[in-house]
C-alpha cells in the first residue's frame, strides 16, 4: 500500500506531533507513524519542565489547556550545598518561569488536538527506512500493525523518532556525529507521597547529587547520582530512603511507596547532520542531552518551531529558511548541551576527584549564587532562551 502525502513524519513524541499541529494550523497535510500503540505513549512516564516559550506554543497554538490549568508553575529552584540552600529566582531575575508539567501529558494533549482536528495519525507502524532523501519525492518505507508493508511518499520527510532514528541512518548514518557518556547514572524513583518542597531541589553533597522532584500533588519524583551499571532493584526501600536523605541535608523528605525505579544514564549527543535533500532531524533523532538542565523536550520545541516556518516556506517555493535550519537549530542546540553539560559537571561529584576539585566545586557554586550575573545566567538558561521564529508560528 501506498500513501501519499506533503509532510510524512516519524515519531509520535512531543516533536512529531507538535509539528503535525503547527503544519495544520497553516494548512499542511502530515501523516505521523510511530511504532507504539497510543497506550504505551500516554502511559510512559517522562519528567517534564517546560520552558515558559514551550508553554506559550502549546497553550497559545491550542495544542494544551491543560498545561496552564493542570501544570504547576514554578518561578525559582533550590540549589543546595555544603549544607545550605540558596533559592534561584526566575521571576525576579527574568520575568519568567517554568511549568512542571509530565512529558506523557502533553503528549495526551497532543494526540487528542491531532485526532479532534481529523489528523492522519497511526500507531503500530514501524518505519523500517527512509529511500530518496535527495529527490522530490522522499519515501518512507514502513510496516503497519497487521504486519502488512506500507509506503509513504511525501515532498518531506522529518524524523523526529528518537535517539534511535530510522531517518538518520538517511541522513549521514545512525551513529554520526559528537557523543559523550558521563561516568555517572541517575537512580530514578517514583513513590506515593506528597511533595516534598514547593520547588525542584539539586543538591550537591558530599554523598553525590540528588533532585528532589513533583509529578503531582500525590506523586514524588527522586534521583540519585549513581554508577551506570547499578541495579535497580538491589537496594531494599530503606536503603533507598536513606540514601536520599542524606543527600538532601536540612530538608525533610515526605516518603512512601515507591512503585518505580530505575537507572538512567547520562549521554549528550548531537547529529553530524540534521538534514540531507528533503529529509530533516528534530528532538532526540537530532540529539540528545542529560537531564539535569531540563532540556530535552523543550529543545525539541525549539526545533520544530524553526522547522514548521521552513517547511512553510519550502513548500510554498522559498528555499532559504529550510536551508537555514540546520544552522539555525544547532545555535541553540550547542546552547543547550553547553548548559546541560554545566550543571551536571557543577552538581556531581567526578569519579576520582580530588579535595582541590572538590573545594573548586563548591567555589563555583558559591560563584553563582552570590552573583546576580550568576543567578541571571541560570535563570535565563533554565526558563528558557527567546524562540526564533516563534512569532510566525504563533501569529
Amino acid at each position: 500500500m501506498t500513501v501519499r502525502t506533503r509532510v510524512t513524519i516519524i515519531g509520535a513524541g512531543p516533536a512529531g506531533l507538535l509539528l503535525a499541529h503547527l503544519l495544520d494550523r497553516q494548512g499542511i497535510e502530515s501523516v505521523v507513524i510511530d511504532s507504539r500503540t497510543r497506550e504505551e505513549i500516554e502511559t510512559t512516564i517522562r519528567a517534564g519542565i517546560l520552558e515558559q516559550g514551550t508553554v506559550e506554543v502549546l497553550s497559545q497554538t491550542g495544542a494544551s489547556d491543560r498545561v496552564l490549568t493542570v501544570g504547576q508553575r514554578h518561578e525559582g529552584i533550590d540549589l543546595a550545598f555544603a549544607g545550605e540552600h540558596h533559592r534561584i529566582d526566575f521571576a525576579a531575575t527574568t520575568g519568567r518561569a517554568v511549568w512542571l508539567y509530565p512529558q506523557h501529558e502533553a503528549l495526551k494533549d497532543l494526540i487528542a488536538a491531532r485526532l479532534a482536528a481529523g489528523q492522519d495519525i497511526r500507531f503500530g507502524v514501524r518505519a523500517e527506512r527512509v529511500e530518496d532523501p535527495d529527490s522530490d519525492r522522499p519515501r518512507v518505507v514502513a510496516t503497519d500493525g497487521d504486519g502488512a508493508p506500507l509506503e509513504i511518499e511525501a515532498d518531506w520527510v522529518v524524523g523526529a523518532d528518537g535517539s534511535r532514528s530510522v531517518a538518520r541512518a538517511s541522513i549521514s548514518g545512525r551513529h554520526s556525529g559528537a557523543f559523550r557518556e558521563y561516568p555517572f547514572a541517575w537512580f530514578g524513583i517514583l513513590c506515593e507521597a506528597p511533595p516534598s518542597a514547593e520547588e525542584l531541589i539539586y543538591s550537591n553533597s558530599q554523598q553525590g547529587f540528588a533532585l528532589i522532584s513533583q509529578r503531582s500533588p500525590e506523586v514524588q519524583r527522586m534521583y540519585f547520582q549513581c554508577d551506570p551499571d547499578a541495579d535497580p532493584n538491589a537496594m531494599s526501600e530503606a536503603e533507598l530512603w536513606d540514601t536520599l536523605q542524606a543527600r538532601v541535608p536540612g530538608t525533610t523528605l515526605n516518603q512512601g511507596r515507591i512503585f518505580q525505579r530505575d537507572v538512567l544514564r547520562f549521554r549528550s549527543f548531537v547529529a553530524s547532520d540534521l538534514r540531507r535533500g528533503r529529509v530533516v532531524l528534530v528532538g532526540d533523532a537530532a540529539h540528545t542531552v542529560p537531564p539535569t538542565g531540563a532540556k530535552g523536550m523543550n529543545l525539541a520545541v525549539a526545533d520544530v518551531v524553526l522547522l514548521a516556518d521552513a517547511l512553510r516556506a519550502a513548500l510554498a517555493g522559498d528555499d532559504a529558511p529550510i536551508d537555514a535550519f540546520p544552522e539555525r537549530a544547532q545555535q541553540r542546540i550547542w546552547k543547550a548541551q553547553h548548559f546541560s553539560w554545566w550543571m551536571t559537571s557543577m552538581l556531581h561529584l567526578q569519579p576520582g576527584a580530588s579535595d582541590f576539585d572538590r573545594q573548586r566545586q563548591l567555589g563555583e557554586l558559591r560563584t553563582v549564587v552570590e552573583s546576580e550575573a550568576g543567578r541571571t545566567y541560570l535563570a535565563e538558561a533554565y526558563t528558557g532562551w527567546p524562540l526564533a521564529g516563534v512569532e510566525r508560528v504563533l501569529g
